[in-house]
């Protein structure tokens, strides 16, 4: 990939807003390149709080103060507090404790998850190495989005494949987020929803 952007003069994005979910550091491409034609950037908003909008770019040093007018200009400010509060935190080490015990508890999560959904007949796609998200297959001939609406009567949120699909190719896969299935109701509006699509496809066959 950086040798076709080297040849076609192209800028490469490296969007690793989930990189410190990671129990141990995947290659970046920003490392391969050493910053050259890749902008790396990050977040605090997921492992710290939706609310926190703090992020942070990796570029060139001549890119940066550009980089820095822009958000100015399309922002029209800046969240002073929330940077403060996230530098204390990154300083006193406050922080790596932080995320110590959130990879500890997503780990617990992932596993239960996984459990659950191969109790309910899924089959999970591969075996995340850390993070929050685990993907998983329906059974049989499922439309994701059929369940998701059925789902939805028990007010249950699922997300869909092809939501996430360019091509539109994961009809039968939903993406479920493990932070947030530690609840019965989850599986047993999952069970429902599957129960209700299949009835579904069997009448409309008939």
């Amino acid at each position: 990939m950086l040798k076709l952007a080297g040849e076609h003069g192209l800028i490469v994005v490296e969007d690793d807003i989930f990189a410190d979910f990671e129990d141990e550091a995947a290659p970046r491409l920003a490392a391969f390149d050493g910053l050259t034609r890749v902008v790396s950037i990050g977040s605090f908003s997921k492992t710290l709080s939706a609310a926190a909008r703090c992020g942070y770019i990796a570029a060139r040093a001549e890119w940066i103060e550009p980089l820095i007018d822009l958000k100015l200009a399309t922002s029209f400010g800046n969240g002073q507090l929330t940077a403060s509060v996230v530098h204390r935190l990154l300083v006193d080490g406050t922080y790596r404790r932080h995320l110590e015990s959130m990879r500890a508890k997503l780990a617990d999560a992932m596993g239960e998850t996984m459990r659950r959904l191969g109790y309910a007949g899924l089959d999970v796609w591969t075996r995340p190495r850390a993070g929050m998200f685990v993907w998983a297959r329906l059974p049989g001939s499922l439309d994701a989005a059929d369940i998701a609406r059925h789902a939805l009567a028990a007010n249950v949120v699922f997300a869909p494949g092809n939501v996430f699909s360019v091509s539109q190719s994961a009809a039968g896969y939903l993406r479920f987020n493990v932070s947030q299935c530690n609840r019965p109701k989850v599986y047993e509006a999952l069970q429902r929803a599957m129960d209700n699509a299949a009835a579904s496809s069997e009448r409309q066959r008939a």
